[in-house]
């Protein structure tokens, strides 16, 4: 925390009285946005949780029907070459509360071409649509674990932002603003004390004067 620079009197008062209020709405606002986070990631990571639980159950299938193909037509009927396709990805963005992250994404496997060698038994077949399926459930797990971390990233830190207002900053405040009221205060007694004093000195000197 920075050291606090206030100056003497009611200027300095003033001045913690402000930065006190702005403090107490700072912590309000930030209380506010680490609700909405928080909800929010709660349900960013049920979706990463299923999307991860539905990219495991596509894989596992799409590996199953390849052990079938190999036991049918050995390992040599596997070319890499005839399954090997690029998919191509799009992802959509969006935010929450100011977080930028992965939205959406649409993941398109091309289809095999009509020239292209066909696999050597059904089960290569089922083998091969079962990988492009695994590939989008990848890619829909993979957005909703970037999407998730991004926001939960946010979440530590407004908690930290938050827990340093309210736990470090407010109290300073409000201890400076006690200790400022307690010295004008101080400074206005003494001051009613000099001029009660003044004023009795005046009114002793004009007794002491004689009449003309």
């Amino acid at each position: 925390m920075a050291d606090l620079r206030v100056p003497p009197g009611r200027a300095g008062r003033l001045r913690l009285r402000r930065s006190l209020d702005v403090a107490r709405r700072g912590a309000d606002l930030l209380d506010q946005k680490l609700r909405v986070l928080r909800t929010r990631h709660a349900e960013l990571l049920r979706v990463e949780r299923e999307a991860g639980e539905r990219w495991h159950r596509q894989l596992a299938q799409a590996e199953r029907w390849l052990r079938r193909g190999l036991l049918l037509s050995g390992e040599e009927a596997l070319d890499p070459a005839d399954f090997t396709r690029p998919a191509e990805l799009a992802v959509s963005w969006t935010s929450t509360m100011g977080v930028r992250h992965p939205g959406t994404v649409t993941c398109a496997v091309p289809p095999r071409e009509p020239d292209d060698p066909t696999p050597a038994n059904t089960a290569l077949v089922h083998a091969e649509a079962a990988y492009a399926e695994a590939v989008r459930a990848a890619a829909a797990y993979a957005v909703a674990r970037s999407a998730s971390r991004a926001v939960g990233d946010e979440v530590v830190r407004t908690r930290r932002r938050l827990r340093a207002l309210r736990r470090h900053w407010v109290p300073r405040l409000e201890t400076a603003l006690a200790a400022a009221d307690r010295a004008l205060e101080q400074s206005e007694h003494e001051d009613a004390v000099r001029r009660r004093w003044a004023a009795g000195a005046q009114s002793a000197a004009a007794a002491a004067r004689p009449d003309r």
